[in-house]
């Protein structure tokens, strides 16, 4: 195949080669082929041929009868390749130097998503995770479920602009000792005066900001959060945002993480190797097959 591409010309090229070339040139080498040199363009040309007659021997199994795919998922796969380009003209630049128009592109990036589309309602037809499979593996494999100390954390934020009198450094200051003096009082207030004055969007929820690790948070926040005690309001605490209240609302220590809070994540990867596992051996099977009726 590799011998009638001249000076990366695709222009001879069927439509669906040209585009798996595309594609294996941005997934493998971060780049279009314009760009490949000579040896990159036989890898992703070799690549594509036999992705190439793989993809037709999925397209005319029996599974592959009635499988559509929604308008909506193909809009964003297009999305999703033209924002690895620069640019809108380089993109077309590009598929037009792999003899493609944004046309039979679409057409193949279609047939793309139409065949990922019957691998999927074949991997379905895995059998399902045993409860005794999903043990084994937690109880296997303790250290991916070692979990560091987290700590949830509500805040109220008053930001500085000196373009507003109430919000200049010292006014801005000043709102937020009077409010840490109220909250000193009656501390489950705080979410319902975070939801009323706190200039942040989490006010809507209270303040609350969520679990956080050590180290998400802006520097003086996260000293300031992982040396307080559960159920205590912080002092003025002075970011790039403005000024903050924090509510250290609960610890959650370091240590292992229960096998019900693993399960989920557990059993989405389990089943999602064996899916892949499934797909493999059916796509086996339709090789084995072509093979022996070539042999007839």
């Amino acid at each position: 195949m590799s011998a009638i591409i001249q000076d990366n010309n695709f222009s001879r090229v069927p439509t669906e080669l040209a585009y798996l070339s595309l594609r294996s040139a941005l997934n493998r080498y971060q780049k279009p082929t314009a760009e490949l040199d000579a040896h990159e363009l036989k890898v992703i040309l070799d690549e594509a041929h036999r992705q190439y007659q793989l993809e037709n021997l999925i397209l005319n199994a029996p599974e592959a009868q009635g499988v559509v795919v929604p308008e909506q998922r193909q809009q964003a796969a297009l999305q999703e390749v033209q924002a690895r380009y620069d640019d809108e003209q380089t993109f077309h630049d590009d598929i037009a130097r792999n003899g493609m128009n944004i046309e039979n592109f679409q057409q193949a990036l279609q047939r793309e998503l139409y065949i990922e589309a019957i691998l999927e309602r074949v991997g379905a037809n895995a059998p399902a995770v045993e409860e005794h499979e999903l043990k084994a593996y937690y109880h296997t494999n303790p250290d991916k479920f070692n979990a560091p100390e987290m700590r949830t954390v509500r805040h109220i934020l008053i930001t500085v602009n000196p373009d507003y009198p109430e919000n200049t450094y010292e006014a801005a200051r000043e709102r937020l000792l009077n409010l840490a003096t109220r909250l000193r009082r009656d501390l489950k207030r705080f979410e319902k005066l975070a939801h009323k004055y706190s200039e942040c969007p989490s006010a809507l929820q209270g303040g609350l900001i969520g679990k956080v690790l050590k180290g998400q948070l802006f520097p003086s926040l996260d000293a300031t959060l992982f040396t307080m005690r559960e159920n205590q309001l912080s002092g003025i605490v002075e970011s790039e945002m403005g000024f903050h209240l924090l509510y250290c609302e609960k610890i959650h220590p370091a240590g292992n993480i229960p096998l019900v809070e693993a399960r989920p994540k557990i059993l989405e990867l389990l089943q999602n190797r064996r899916r892949q596992i499934y797909q493999k051996n059916w796509i086996k099977q339709l090789q084995q097959q072509a093979a022996n009726l070539e042999n007839v």
